[in-house]
């Protein structure tokens, strides 16, 4: 796999404390929450988890990708919503690892319209490019 380059308009900072049963901060304090395991992993589930700020981050990043390739087609997304869900379980030969799953409503477009603009998404949201090649990411129209 080769390594993208990318040319840096932005950086986000967070530093995690105690990991998984801590808290997560922003260097600009927009973002400060606890986190802790979800009661499914044990934990007690007070807190929000990585895999919730993933599947949140995922979800605007991509909902963005959509707006920027329905601009390039003229298509309506008025009304859209994207849903991110990520699993997280353990992978053969040890440790862990994520699974995808990204739906979409696009109510203004028919169904073949909507699954394309899914696709052309998928290769335009960042995250989907730092996960292609690592993450299953399945992708569906709701």
């Amino acid at each position: 796999m080769t390594i993208q380059s990318v040319d840096v308009l932005y950086t986000a900072v967070a530093t995690a404390e105690n990991g998984r049963d801590g808290r997560v901060a922003s260097d600009d304090g927009k973002l400060d929450v606890v986190v802790n395991p979800p009661k499914e992993l044990g934990g007690s589930g007070a807190g929000t988890n990585p895999e919730q700020l993933f599947a949140a981050g995922y979800s605007a990043c991509f909902q963005g990708a959509l707006g920027v390739v329905a601009r390039q087609q003229k298509a309506d997304i008025s009304g859209s919503r994207v849903t991110a869900k990520v699993g997280f379980g353990k992978v053969e030969g040890g440790g862990f690892g994520l699974t995808v799953e990204i739906a979409a409503s696009i109510p203004a477009v028919d169904e073949a319209t909507a699954k394309d603009l899914l696709e052309k998404a998928h290769q335009v949201c960042p995250y989907s490019n730092a996960t292609r090649g690592n993450v299953d990411v399945k992708l569906s129209v709701i």
